[in-house]
């Protein structure tokens, strides 16, 4: 008789631990200055999961009892961290304002810290509805799955996905090294950094003015890639909206006569006689036409909200009929193991009585608002609680729909600014406070710390998600998103003072250095303008309503679309919204960046190593991304330290050099040679 061979013992659960935490920490950092700086140069954040994860699965494959989950709490923590760092389309609003002349910093990181894991607790009863039990496809969330499995250590693992891991983990870092020399050039006068056309229309098409163009940032490519064909096209159908139907119309003589006879106002009647093409198409669409992209996103924001009415409902049924369980005894799934909705619900109490406290203290050091501090903070609670949980909801199921990359938190920030702007309004009246600067500055306070909550949310559920495809603990996920965010919180002040001392903000105090490249920061100033239009009582409500009125035309055509369809064509009215508001030539290389990923993975769609190769092209587009990023934050330490507004120098100012036709060859050269190379790295693994 011969003994019985016992099966091979379990593997040892190796998931949260500390150093996971430290390294995901250590990303977090990473990916949170490259996102701050990409987010105030083209008001655009992309989603750092994957990258973190390959960067995660090469470091950690030298400990023997790595496995993946730990790599998904890498992923978790960089993830979130790198997320949270959308905090910048508010922050720098209270510099422009000049409110704040830096960003101090225990005021920032509390913000952040405080709204960050608000937006964790406020997220956890939504799992159920919005991830387990829900159908959004959440692109990025699989994605990261995906990469998760086919290169973390495990007894399945085959020696192509080794070989994947390794070679992903190159494909991230030559993109990255490529996207910052390119970026390198272009600081240095050697490539023109933008290409753009403005003319003046002939009379028979109202003699308004426009123009085009797209930016030559690699950055921008990846980010292309990343949102997708569809959410691309969207933003494009935004951008003809924006540049070939309202621009033209509204710097027409004709239509600046007919709103000037009917006492309408009109920037183009502002503007000198014979003022530009290029000059006064940007000005009509910096004062006119973004608020109308402003209208469209808001409208799109609430019939967001609407639609999850019911999954809100059930998500917080779900969370307490699971929390009866544990009080009765029973043992939940560990896959369903939350952290407990008391522990939940005693964490945001913290929060809020942190939140609390800042509110407290900005009342205090504002004369005007002082006296009102009582109605100020049960205001500003209220409104955090509300809108907070409104915004995670929405933000929640726009990362399932589109990705975190694409969903649109700006646009729920503009509808917090003017919510909150309002209030204000009715503060101002029943409290009798005067107009004043810090009533503005109260406004974009408590925005920022629901765009904090908002942020993390979408952020949240997409890791999440990530989580469930891998067999991940939610409760211990969820304990490394709080870790992720506190991670974030204390280097975002740190990036955005030298950021803001080497090149500014528009509106904000001077650089240090004379002449130094201005941040465009476009949502920061969205937003600062709209809560200074509501509160100073000179909105352009008329723009907003309009962009509201196509808003809705836009949402019935996706209605439309998607029923004669069957779902295959869309039209997200919040990505058509983006399309008016970012600037033409960051939406234009965007939706090249689009057209670009769809033509590289239709190109290998027939192959054997077809999902390698998608895998590949993701990781290209996030070194694109951090590459370039990074490189602007080392730029502006540099011209800190320096002083010197041009470090990287190659062109003397002023020397005549075909910088632009140059830089567009090199731009298409690097890029096709790019795709190639990756396709022939996939074909290899």
């Amino acid at each position: 008789m011969t003994d019985a061979v016992s099966p091979p013992p379990a593997r040892k659960r190796v998931e949260l631990t500390l150093r996971a935490l430290v390294l995901g920490c250590i990303l977090a950092v990473v990916f949170t200055a490259a996102n701050t700086y990409l987010g105030l140069l083209v008001g655009l954040t992309f989603a750092s999961a994957i990258p973190a994860a390959v960067i995660s699965m090469a470091l950690l494959r030298a400990f023997k009892d790595s496995t993946i989950w730990e790599n998904m709490t890498v992923q978790t923590v960089a993830s979130v961290g790198g997320g949270i760092s959308s905090i910048i389309f508010v922050l720098p609003g209270l510099v422009m304002i000049g409110w704040w002349m830096e960003f101090p910093f225990w005021q920032s990181v509390a913000i952040c810290i405080f709204g960050g894991i608000l937006g964790v607790t406020f997220s956890i009863p939504l799992r159920r509805a919005l991830v387990v039990n829900s159908d959004l496809p959440y692109p990025e969330g699989v994605a990261a799955a995906e990469v998760l499995r086919v290169g973390s250590r495990g007894a399945e693992q085959t020696e192509s996905a080794v070989r994947e891991n390794k070679s992903g983990l190159w494909v991230v870092v030559w993109g990255s090294v490529i996207s910052a020399a390119y970026a390198l050039f272009v600081s240095g006068r050697a490539f023109a950094g933008e290409a753009a056309r403005f003319v003046k229309l002939p009379a028979a098409l109202g003699g308004g003015a426009t123009g085009l163009g797209f930016g030559m940032q690699f950055a921008l490519l990846g980010a292309g890639h990343l949102i997708g064909l569809t959410v691309g096209l969207a933003q494009l159908f935004g951008l003809l909206l924006a540049w070939l139907i309202a621009v033209p119309i509204l710097t027409s003589p004709d239509t600046v006569a007919w709103l000037t006879s009917h006492g309408i106002p009109s920037i183009a009647a502002g503007l000198p006689a014979g003022t530009g093409a290029e000059e006064l198409a940007t000005t009509v669409w910096r004062n006119e036409v973004r608020f109308m992209g402003a209208g469209v996103i808001g409208v799109a924001a609430i019939w967001t909200l609407i639609k999850l009415a019911g999954p809100l409902v059930g998500g917080l049924t779900s969370a307490l009929a699971a929390q009866a369980k544990r009080n009765s005894g029973e043992v939940l799934d560990r896959t369903e193991q939350d952290i407990p909705i008391s522990i939940v619900g005693g964490i945001s109490v913290v929060c809020l009585v942190g939140i609390a406290g800042l509110l407290v203290w900005f009342a205090q050091s504002a004369p005007a608002l002082a006296a009102s501090t009582p109605v100020l903070l049960i205001g500003g609670l209220v409104y955090v609680v509300v809108i907070g949980f409104a915004v995670s909801a929405i933000c929640g199921y726009m990362a399932g729909l589109i990705g975190s990359s694409n969903s649109p938190v700006s646009g729920v920030g503009i509808l917090a600014i003017v919510i909150a702007s309002l209030l204000m309004l009715g503060v101002m009246a029943v409290a009798g406070v005067p107009a004043d600067p810090s009533v503005i500055a109260f406004a974009l306070i408590v925005t920022a710390v629901v765009f904090a909550i908002a942020i993390a949310a979408n952020d949240n559920l997409q890791d999440l998600k990530t989580g469930q495809l891998v067999g991940a603990t939610p409760w211990r996920q969820q304990a490394a998103l709080i870790v992720g965010c506190v991670a974030g919180a204390l280097v975002i002040p740190l990036v955005l003072n030298l950021l803001n001392k080497a090149f500014g903000f528009e509106g904000g105090p001077p650089a240090i250095v004379e002449g130094a490249q201005t941040l465009a920061a476009p949502q920061a100033t969205l937003i600062s303008a709209l809560a200074k239009g509501v509160i100073g009582g000179d909105l352009r409500w008329d723009l907003i309503g309009v962009g509201a009125v196509i808003g809705v035309a836009i949402i019935i055509l996706d209605a439309v679309l998607s029923t004669v369809t069957k779902g295959k064509v869309k039209c997200p009215p919040l990505a058509v919204g983006i399309g008016f508001y970012l600037p033409a030539a960051v939406t234009a290389t965007l939706v090249i960046g689009a057209v670009a990923g769809w033509l590289y993975e239709r190109s290998v769609r027939s192959t054997r190593y077809a999902e390698v190769a998608k895998r590949m092209g993701v990781l290209l587009a996030s070194g694109l991304i951090v590459g370039e990023s990074l490189f602007g934050v080392i730029t502006a330490g540099v011209i800190v330290a320096t002083r010197n507004d041009n470090p990287f120098g190659m062109i003397p100012e002023g020397m005549a050099w075909p910088a632009m036709l140059v830089g567009l060859v090199a731009f298409v050269v690097l890029s096709v040679g790019l795709y190639a190379w990756v396709r022939g790295r996939a074909a290899n693994v």
